[in-house]
């Protein structure tokens, strides 16, 4: 995956400076790709930056530091709020998942689907082995995403309705999909929030839902297309007020059949496919 593009030469960003874009490292693939595109065939000067995820990002751009942030999550009041004189503009490019992620250990011995209430135990304590929810007899070791995070942003609000109703936890905080990937890979016993679209099914899984009526849906294109996964979420890119010069060149990029094809590169649902309705 490329998390920075540098290119030099025809087309500057405005004021003749690279065009500055931060936040969501579930967004950032694609961006990435857009402007390396551009880079190569416009030659339009780019920084894609996932420090900071999706709130970071957000906050770039009200403080006026970066000219585009990278969302995996909506924008919230607190957003408007906080930058009160920013004219926030969200784009969707694509949508995405958040799973609930196990590593082979825990999958292998049996664990293929939690509930809502069983993930809320987990994240709260009352759960402490995987034995307790027809696992094999491990230490459930949680990673938890950081707080300025989409992806937990997103979890919060399936589990508790509210991101302000979810329980502080002491929980390793991971950030990137990257490092949480790696690190549940790599733990036996391990969970973790992520984007679908980075499990693999050999070293990672993503665990079903099961639902009040005892069905189980899992975070498959097809479920999440059909709107029927609870933790489907848009892809956004935003801007201050709309995008203008080389932001606007970009965001017409990423809506192009082109730029749609990279979503789909990365294994994100394309505009073509969005669900009916959202999903709660």
């Amino acid at each position: 995956m490329f998390f920075l593009v540098l290119a030099v030469l025809a087309l500057p960003a405005a004021g003749g400076r690279a065009l500055k874009v931060n936040g969501s490292s579930t967004v950032t693939p694609v961006v990435a790709d857009a402007a390396d595109l551009l880079q190569q065939t416009a030659g339009l000067e780019i920084v894609v930056d996932p420090a900071g995820g999706s709130s970071g990002g957000i906050s770039a751009l009200g403080d006026g530091r970066v000219d585009m942030a990278m969302s995996s999550r909506p924008l919230e009041p607190g957003d408007h709020s906080k930058f009160p004189s920013t004219d926030f503009r969200p784009v969707t490019i694509g949508y995405d998942a958040v799973a609930m992620v196990v590593s082979r250990d825990v999958w292998q011995g049996g664990v293929h689907a939690l509930s809502r209430q069983q993930v809320r135990d987990i994240y709260e304590g009352r759960i402490k082995r995987w034995s307790a929810v027809g696992g094999p007899d491990r230490r459930i070791v949680f990673f938890d995403k950081e707080p300025g995070r989409g992806t937990w942003a997103m979890f919060a609000k399936w589990a508790y309705g509210d991101t302000q109703k979810a329980p502080l936890v002491s929980f390793p905080k991971v950030g990137s999909n990257q490092e949480t990937r790696t690190k549940v890979a790599s733990t036996p016993g391990a969970m973790s929030q992520l984007s679908a679209s980075w499990t693999d099914g050999e070293t990672i899984f993503a665990l079903g839902i099961r639902r009040p009526d005892a069905s189980v849906v899992y975070p498959t294109r097809e479920e999440i297309a059909a709107g029927h996964y609870p933790i489907r979420r848009p892809l956004l890119v935003i801007t201050d007020g709309p995008a203008t010069g080389a932001a606007k060149t970009l965001l017409d990029l990423l809506l192009s059949e082109r730029g749609q094809a990279l979503v789909e590169k990365h294994g994100y649902l394309p505009l073509e496919k969005p669900a009916a309705t959202e999903a709660h």
